[in-house]
C-alpha cells in the first residue's frame, strides 16, 4: 500500500477583511470581506493533495452547515477524510483576520475548541494511521497533551516529523520538540517564540541567525516566512535567503501553509531541502496573488512556473 501523509490539525472557516479607504478604530470601515475554507492543516493537507499527494487528515468540525460544508470542500481536493471528526455539541472552528491594505495581517481571532477531541487517546486508538505514514505534520491546534503523543508515535514508527506553530502564541508548545522536528516553518514572529526571545522587528539577519539557532536545536530544516514574503532558511549544510517573486499582493492569508505543504512534497518525491524549499518559495508567490487561502487550481506545473532559479 502507498504510504500517505499523515496532516493533523485544525479545520476552520477563514473569514477575511481588507479595508477599502484606509483603517480608523473606533468606527466601521469600508472593506471587502470573504470567507473561505481555513485552519493550517487543512489548508496543507489541500495544498499538497492537489499536487499529487496521498493525504489523511486528522481534525475535527462541528455537526453543522459550516463543518458540513468545509468536508465537501477538502474532499474535492483529493483529501481523504475518514479521520475527521464531526462532533453534535461542538461548532465548527473559525478564523477571523483583519488585513491591511496591502494584504498583510494587522489582527487576527481564531476559536479552535472543537479540536479537544482530537486528544491524546483518540490519537493513540488510530496508531495505524502513523505506522503507515511517510511523513506526518501537525499544527499549533493541539493540545500539549495530544502533541506530545503525535510525537512520541512517530517516533515509535520512525516517520519524519513536521510543524507549523499556527501562531506565536502558540509556539511555545513546539519548544520542547525542536529536537525530533525534521521540518518547521515558523513566520518571523512564531521563530522568536520559537527560539524563546522578544521579536525585534522584521530583520530578515535577525531571522537567518535564529534560523540557526533552530537547527542548532536539533530541527533538520527550518524555513521562516519574512514580512517581504521572501524566504530564510537554514539547514545542517546550507542557509541562505530566497527573494519573494509576486507581482502584487492580494491576501497574505494561508502562505505559509502553502510553502509547508509545496517542501512536504518536494521532500517526499526526494528532492534536496534547497530544492524542495525553492519549492515552498514558489508556492507563496502563488498564494499571494490569490484570493482564496488555498490556490484553486495548484498544480506542479504551476509551481515550477514560479520557480526561482
Amino acid at each position: 500500500m502507498t504510504k500517505h501523509v499523515l496532516v493533523i490539525g485544525a479545520t476552520l472557516l477563514d473569514t477575511k477583511g481588507k479595508p477599502t479607504a484606509g483603517l480608523a478604530p473606533g468606527m466601521s470601515n469600508p472593506a471587502s470581506i470573504r470567507s473561505t475554507r481555513g485552519g493550517t492543516a487543512r489548508n496543507v493537507a489541500e495544498n499538497l493533495a492537489r499536487l499529487g499527494a496521498d493525504v489523511v487528515l486528522v481534525s475535527a468540525v462541528g455537526d453543522d452547515t459550516t463543518g458540513r460544508q468545509l468536508m465537501i470542500q477538502t474532499a474535492e481536493a483529493g483529501v481523504n477524510l475518514d479521520h475527521v471528526e464531526m462532533v453534535a455539541e461542538r461548532h465548527t472552528g473559525s478564523y477571523i483576520a483583519l488585513l491591511d491594505e496591502d494584504g498583510q495581517l494587522a489582527v487576527a481571532l481564531d476559536d479552535v475548541g472543537v479540536m479537544e477531541v482530537i486528544d491524546a487517546a483518540y490519537l493513540e486508538a488510530h496508531r495505524d494511521l502513523f505506522d503507515d505514514a511517510a511523513m506526518v505534520m501537525f499544527d499549533g491546534s493541539l493540545s500539549e497533551a495530544a502533541m506530545a503523543a503525535v510525537v512520541r508515535l512517530a517516533g515509535e514508527y520512525g516517520v519524519p516529523l513536521c510543524a507549523d506553530p499556527s501562531s506565536a502564541r502558540l509556539a511555545h508548545k513546539l519548544r520542547p520538540y525542536l529536537s525530533q522536528l525534521h521540518l518547521v516553518v515558523p513566520n518571523e514572529v512564531e521563530e522568536a517564540a520559537l527560539c524563546g526571545v522578544d521579536f525585534a522587528g522584521h530583520d530578515p539577519t535577525t531571522s537567518l541567525t535564529l534560523a540557526g539557532r533552530l537547527v542548532a536545536a536539533g530541527v533538520a530544516n527550518v524555513v521562516v516566512t519574512l514580512a517581504d514574503f521572501g524566504l530564510d532558511y537554514a539547514t545542517a549544510d546550507e542557509s541562505g535567503y530566497i527573494p519573494p517573486s509576486h507581482t502584487r499582493m492580494v491576501d497574505s492569508t494561508g502562505t505559509g501553509d502553502a510553502v509547508t505543504a509545496a517542501i512536504l512534497f518536494g521532500l517526499l518525491n526526494d528532492l534536496p531541502p534547497i530544492e524542495a524549499i525553492r519549492l515552498g518559495a514558489a508556492a507563496a508567490a502563488l498564494t499571494l496573488q490569490s484570493p482564496e487561502t488555498v490556490v484553486p487550481d495548484l498544480s506542479l506545473d504551476m509551481l515550477y512556473d514560479h520557480l526561482i532559479v
